[in-house]
């Protein structure tokens, strides 16, 4: 905590984008928090970002009106580089933070390049096996890297590259299923398959999951299915488990996703490392499906660590077939000794203290570049001391 009278960090968080890059950051955020931090958020217009900072209680939210880098938008990209840029001056001229953390993805660079500039100290998280541009590009420029796969330590030049693990959200924690069933209306006592396809849905998840229905048998009717489909899929789905007769609660989108995995007797999930993160705190056994369009196939490098260290099953969606998904169900619900051998597997995963660990090392950098730098202990450098920077809308 910080004492009475001393100055409180300023700390800005560049997390937008997806729920991949937000809700690690957003478990930074609380540790940072808990610390007698000021804590900035600094997200993506994206709906889906919107809906998860909600729950960001106590902090500042600012948007950058980044856009990422696909279906070669290079003139739209780089039009809102240079806007996220003049945004991200604006909010640190009125507040000037003394560390930036970029959590990946398209709303990273700007923080950090202009953090760089106001004199703070610049970290970034990595929490795929197979790192993403943006934080290739950006490793080299910042004074640490954190990464949530051991092997991603190669794969970054940064000054300095500490293996964290990947921040989940302190809700993250095995608990009691049948509660978690009954707020989520389903049945207590039922076993229950989830299906995700991350914080965006998945089509081609959706429809692989469809096609299985037919090939689980009667036994299947004696469980029942927690749906999260993204905004596009929900009536075909709904449609779908209703001419099965399968009992089945299809949704877009579910904010409380610890009581969904903690809901959950299996998952069925693509292969984000948040998403993995989450799962291996639950100790919920998996069936990943990566999505074959992520940059570098970075989700299948992401699932086969899990699946070599018997964390989870691996079936990837070009070669699965309705018989093979499943039979992989089956397995995994109706047979207790696989799941207690992946929930034992997953221990090695879960790094309950990563959040803990990025914020003493970001404050530990803040103190000894006060010691170094006391003006900056005036908040930015001119000798005045300033309020909270207002939101940015």
């Amino acid at each position: 905590m910080t004492a009475p009278g001393a100055h409180t960090p300023f700390v800005a968080i560049a997390c937008g984008g997806t729920g991949g890059h937000l809700f690690p950051g957003l478990a930074v955020a609380g540790q940072l928090q808990k610390r007698g931090c000021a804590v900035a958020l600094l997200i993506s217009p994206k709906d889906v970002d919107q809906e998860a900072v909600k729950s960001a209680s106590g902090m500042e939210i600012f948007k950058l009106p980044a856009v990422g880098l696909q279906n070669r938008n290079y003139f739209a990209f780089a039009g809102s580089f240079v806007k996220s840029l003049f945004a991200a001056r604006k909010i640190f001229r009125q507040r000037r933070p003394d560390a930036v953390l970029a959590m990946g993805g398209f709303t990273s660079a700007p923080p950090v390049w202009v953090g760089k500039e106001f004199g703070a100290s610049t970290f970034l998280h990595e929490s795929n096996t197979i790192p993403g541009r943006a934080n290739r590009f950006l490793a080299r420029f910042v004074d640490e890297a954190f990464v949530g796969f051991p092997s991603a330590e190669t794969r970054l030049r940064a000054r300095k590259v500490t293996t964290t693990g990947t921040p989940v959200r302190p809700q993250f924690q095995p608990g009691d299923a049948p509660r978690c069933r009954i707020a989520l209306n389903l049945e207590p006592d039922r076993p229950a398959i989830l299906v995700t396809g991350g914080s965006q849905g998945a089509s081609g998840l959706n429809d692989l999951i469809l096609s299985a229905l037919p090939s689980l048998g009667d036994r299947a009717s004696t469980w029942q299915w927690l749906h999260l489909t993204g905004p596009a899929d929900v009536e075909k789905v709904k449609s779908a488990y209703a001419a099965q007769g399968f009992r089945a609660i299809v949704k877009p989108f579910l904010a409380e996703m610890d009581l969904a995995l903690g809901a959950a007797t299996v998952a069925v999930s693509r292969a984000g490392a948040s998403s993995l993160a989450e799962i291996a705190a639950m100790r919920l056994p998996s069936l990943l499906v990566p999505y074959p369009a992520a940059a570098d196939n970075h989700q299948f490098y992401n699932a086969q660590a899990f699946e070599k260290t018997g964390a989870a099953r691996l079936l990837e969606q070009k070669v699965a077939t309705p018989e093979k998904v499943a039979a992989l169900l089956r397995e995994l619900v109706e047979n207790p000794s696989a799941r207690g051998k992946i929930q034992t597997a997953l221990v090695q995963w879960h790094a309950p203290k990563a959040a803990e660990q990025i914020a003493d090392i970001m404050l530990a950098a803040i103190a000894q570049r006060q010691e170094k730098s006391p003006a900056r202990k005036s908040g930015c450098g001119c000798g005045h001391a300033h309020g909270p920077a207002k939101h940015a809308h």
